[in-house]
């Protein structure tokens, strides 16, 4: 109990100098980010760990790639969803979110896949940047594979996935599963799927062009969890 009270009062005078923030978030991905609606798994978690740490945040949206430019020339101050395999960052925040990133494609498609170098035989797409974010072999995998594509918006991937216009599409269960409810007058996806679970769980953390701005992150990211709030934002897109 004495610690979480010696985490508060932290937050409380880091308050009182709060500075703006301007944080980067990627294209629309229910639960986690919810485009210019202020809400997601992800966006609750970094808007609440900025605020305890003392920090004001705004939201910016935009795709990954130009949102790693928009950092690289000052145009925003940290980055969500990355990490040191991603690049484009000064500094990097202690893990905040784990993904899990599968392979999915058509039942009906019989494809053969057991390992991530197998994807190299078919076409793939996957979100912006996971070239970098999952690996030295999907990144190997990726640039000998020439159809192998990156899409800025999840969505395409579920219209191309039951169109049958791609045989992979690599992302997270839980964002693929969203949009079928937004797709499903358009592409029938009561078609069986098959899921490969070639990766292992990448973790996220948020890029900063200042060292200052990561290290009260994590002040307010130890806070968030040491409350129980980290939790109760977990369960409350728990059913997503």
């Amino acid at each position: 109990m004495k610690w979480v009270w010696v985490f508060f009062l932290l937050a409380y005078s880091l308050a009182a100098s709060a500075q703006s923030l301007r944080v980067g978030f990627g294209t629309n991905k229910p639960p986690y980010i919810y485009e210019n609606q202020p809400r997601g798994l992800e966006y609750d978690i970094v808007m609440a760990a900025a605020q305890l740490g003392g920090l004001e945040p705004v939201a910016y949206y935009a795709p990954m790639g130009r949102l790693n430019l928009m950092l690289s020339k000052g145009q925003i101050d940290v980055i969500a969803t990355t990490n040191e395999l991603s690049g484009g960052a000064g500094f990097y925040s202690d893990v905040y979110i784990r993904y899990q990133n599968v392979a999915v494609a058509l039942r009906s498609r019989s494809l053969d896949i057991l390992r991530i170098s197998d994807l190299g035989k078919y076409s793939v797409n996957a979100f912006q940047r996971a070239r970098f974010l999952l690996g030295s072999e999907f990144q190997a995998m990726a640039e000998s594979n020439p159809r192998y594509r990156e899409e800025a918006f999840q969505i395409a991937r579920n219209r191309m996935l039951y169109s049958g216009r791609v045989d992979v599409v690599v992302g997270d269960m839980r964002i693929l599963r969203y949009f079928n409810r937004e797709v499903y007058t358009q592409v029938d996806v009561s078609q069986p799927l098959a899921l490969y679970p070639i990766f292992a769980p990448t973790d996220y953390k948020l890029g900063c062009r200042q060292q200052a701005d990561c290290e009260r992150l994590n002040q307010g990211l130890a806070a968030l969890r040491l409350s129980g709030e980290y939790e109760a934002i977990e369960r409350r897109y728990a059913m997503h």
